[in-house]
């Protein structure tokens, strides 16, 4: 049996959209209902964050430059769900990169992030297919990476890892996706709403395996989990307001009454 590593290491580095989503769903069904993982090689050579592959479509650029995106007409409503796609494209390495760079934990806690990852490259190759039905491909419009240069910070940490990512930014897609699907529900757009509950669904366990695996960091620190949180965020958002929020989601997904609180306040 290949080692887990060496697999999750092919899907990483693969820079071909196509072939990245052939190899985690090959890596899923080879690892993800087995009671052992496989043979885990833990003081092999990992890859530098740096390496793992993009494609080198969509053009990345910043946030204002990015098109205009609208729940009205379809070029506006190609341009959102193309961001989103762009999303759970990155959401593909975040799961991978988390199975993949932080050694040492338990079998559970691999398992989680390839069936995350599994779960990220379903909800890709849905957007994929709806995003066809405007003439869009990935890659057509431009995106940013916002999401990506929290993970290279965070490259060291699998505790500030499951803080920031896990836990705040990904977290916002709870907040913000119900009234997108509010939105696109007023205009008709009946495939797409359908796509966007599917996700959110599923994101809510994402999140909250990013709580669970915090929690578990924590404690085999001695740490408290609320007080560590807060430190994360506030060394790497300092201000940074996460907007109105989904308390029943949040909560579902992990978060305490007092984080809930805390994040309300900033």
């Amino acid at each position: 049996m290949k080692d887990f590593f060496k697999v999750i290491e092919d899907c990483l580095v693969c820079g071909d959209v196509q072939q990245k989503v052939a190899k985690v769903i090959q890596a899923q069904q080879q690892f993800g209902t087995k009671k052992q993982i496989g043979i885990f090689k833990d003081d092999a050579e990992i890859i530098k964050i740096t390496k793992v592959g993009f494609p080198s479509r969509p053009e990345l650029v910043q946030l204002k430059l990015l098109p205009k995106r609208s729940f009205k007409g379809e070029e506006g409503r190609a341009a959102l769900l193309h961001a989103i796609a762009h999303i759970e494209f990155n959401a593909i390495n975040l799961a991978l990169d988390a199975a993949y760079r932080y050694r040492g934990m338990p079998e559970d806690y691999y398992r989680d992030w390839l069936r995350i990852a599994d779960d990220e490259v379903r909800h890709f190759k849905l957007l994929e297919k709806r995003l066809a039905d405007y003439g869009v491909r990935y890659g057509d419009l431009p995106a940013h990476r916002g999401l990506w240069d929290m993970a290279e910070k965070t490259a060291d940490s699998a505790l500030e890892r499951m803080a920031l990512i896990p836990r705040y930014m990904e977290a916002r897609g709870l907040d913000v996706t119900p009234a997108m699907i509010t939105k696109l529900k007023s205009v008709g757009d009946k495939e797409s709403v359908a796509i966007l509950k599917i996700i959110l669904e599923e994101e809510v366990s994402h999140v909250e395996a990013g709580s669970r695996w915090f929690d578990y960091l924590c404690k085999a620190s001695d740490k408290d989990p609320e007080t560590t949180y807060f430190e994360i965020i506030e060394k790497y958002m300092p201000g940074g307001a996460p907007g109105s929020m989904n308390i029943e989601l949040r909560k579902r997904a992990g978060f305490s009454q007092r984080e809930l609180d805390h994040l309300q306040k900033r």
